[in-house]
């Protein structure tokens, strides 16, 4: 571990935040720019699924940083190889030079991607670039202005991302006019849709509901289908609240789009590199996207992003697009060996199991609180959502709020999604007993908050 040692549970010695956290987040607030802190979590190292805080606090984290460090905190492969690189060469702009290592880490993420057609990659620095270079790639082949996108999707905050963006008003403010042409329908949330259906009970049926509103009311009444180049959709709408759709619904509206000569493009940025239980959570709906972005843990915390496109789909000439940082030699050597690791310590298996007991735990949850409305998520990307009335499903945001802040207080990081859910995404390597020790500060949270 480099020196630093191994942390190994939850300990608390200060009151939260403690006093030189305090003193940081102070700090904090004169020096940088409002962004979108939540929990006063100051952290100074992590090892496996750990976090201490610059008091000597250790956390359990739920969060994975966001859903980037996916294979856990102080992984030795990875910082072997990172620190090996780092010795003989930082950067030297992979855009309009050449790097074997980028040539390398390129051949390891199409060899995880889902389909077997020929695919390329195009490298960017975050989630946000990433969706920005797929959006240009789909309008640059089809010759097409217009875009489909989700109520609910979150793809960035960029400008042409946030034109996609629909999860929260506030990510709007002050920011218009965005980037023209995006079109918004529902998505189909089997808990809470406009279409008052139970998807759980009626999937096939929510999922048809979806279709006919695009074909019917959007191409057949004022958007003409040949003007439109792409469908953005992630697989599961993440900062949307973790909303898991009907298996089939992105199989028929791929094939609607085909149909359409439309490209399928598929966010896979929060969903990637074994968080639902396979490499990508297209491979659980059983579709191959034209296009696909990814970002958050394929280089294990270093900043980088991607787009996936098949070959096809290229941009036809030089200078269409670019960047200066995109597939750096420190990002590309540390996604490879991300890759690897995943593979080489049979993580998905492990998503998939852990992910069950971890669904399992908190569907005994529910069965103790009224105030948990629904539990959904595949493999370690799980969620319950908090109600106020089981009957209306009414939000219950106050609780969700004040169980994530009970949480905190007793060593356990959780993240918020969608109006009143929460979201969990520890690194893959959790286990059991590390998932009952999270479920027992959760219940206690929960216990105090109402």
């Amino acid at each position: 571990m480099n020196g630093s040692g191994v942390l190994k549970g939850v300990k608390i010695v200060t009151d939260l935040p403690g006093p030189r956290a305090k003193q940081v987040i102070a700090e904090d607030e004169k020096y940088l720019a409002t962004s979108t802190k939540s929990l006063p979590v100051v952290a100074s190292r992590g090892y496996g699924c750990y976090i201490e805080d610059v008091d000597k606090n250790v956390f359990l984290d739920f969060s994975s940083g966001i859903s980037t460090t996916n294979i856990g905190y102080g992984n030795e492969y990875v910082i072997s190889r990172v620190e090996n690189q780092l010795h003989k060469l930082w950067h030297f702009a992979g855009t309009d030079f050449f790097y074997e290592e980028q040539v390398e880490a390129a051949k390891a993420l199409i060899g995880v991607a889902p389909g077997s057609h020929d695919k390329k990659v195009f490298y960017a620095n975050s989630g946000a670039e990433s969706n920005e270079a797929s959006l240009k790639l789909a309008r640059s082949y089809t010759k097409r202005p217009q875009f489909i996108g989700f109520i609910g999707g979150f793809h960035g905050r960029t400008m042409g991302a946030l034109a996609f963006t629909a999860s929260q008003p506030v990510h709007h403010e002050g920011f218009f006019p965005e980037m023209n042409g995006v079109t918004h329908i529902p998505f189909p949330d089997p808990y809470r849709n406009p279409f008052n259906i139970d998807g759980y009970e009626n999937p096939e049926d929510l999922t048809n509901a979806v279709l006919d509103y695009l074909e019917d009311y959007v191409f057949g009444r004022f958007l003409p289908s040949n003007s439109v180049a792409g469908i953005l959709v992630e697989p599961i709408q993440g900062e949307g609240g973790y909303i898991v759709p009907p298996k089939d619904f992105h199989k028929k509206l791929m094939e609607l789009a085909h149909d359409n000569e439309i490209l399928y493009i598929m966010d896979e940025v929060q969903t990637g590199f074994g968080r639902t239980g396979t490499f990508f959570a297209s491979e659980y709906f059983d579709v191959d996207p034209d296009i696909m972005s990814v970002a958050k843990s394929i280089a294990s915390g270093i900043p980088m992003g991607a787009s996936v496109v098949k070959s096809k789909y290229d941009f036809e000439k030089s200078g269409l697009h670019s960047n200066t940082f995109g597939g750096n030699l420190l990002a590309a050597v540390a996604s490879r060996a991300t890759i690897e690791e995943i593979k080489n310590r049979d993580m998905l298996t492990n998503s998939k199991n852990v992910g069950n007991y971890l669904n399992k735990r908190l569907g005994e949850l529910s069965e103790k609180y009224d105030a948990i409305g629904d539990v959904r998520g595949l493999g370690l990307m799980q969620a319950i959502d908090f109600v106020k009335n089981r009957r209306t499903k009414a939000h219950f945001a106050a609780l969700r709020d004040k169980t994530i802040e009970n949480a905190y207080k007793r060593g356990l990081i959780l993240l918020g999604a969608g109006e009143s859910a929460i979201r969990f995404i520890p690194p893959l390597i959790i286990n059991e007993k590390q998932v009952d020790e999270a479920i027992d500060i959760l219940d206690s949270s929960i216990k105090a908050g109402l």
